[in-house]
């Protein structure tokens, strides 16, 4: 679906705890996340859990703004 919406000039990020299979889907962009049941955050944080979720998100928009022509990870 990621290549499908990309043909039309929209970009996109594809957050992924597993970043084989985004890759292998052909996700052009590609942030990789923390684990399968928390991908955004890490409840054993505490406080600090949205000081990691920010920075993923600022990552993913970092990522959106730059030109890829083949699968690219982003790391955060």
């Amino acid at each position: 679906m990621v290549k499908e919406i990309e043909k039309y000039g929209i970009p996109i990020v594809h957050m992924a705890t597993i970043t084989t299979i985004s890759e292998s889907v052909g996700a052009n962009r590609i942030v990789p996340t923390i684990s399968i049941p928390y991908p955004t955050g890490n409840p054993d944080l505490g406080e600090k859990e949205g000081d990691l979720r920010k920075k993923m998100v600022l990552k993913a928009l970092e990522a959106l703004q730059t030109e890829v022509t083949e699968p690219t990870i982003f790391p955060v």
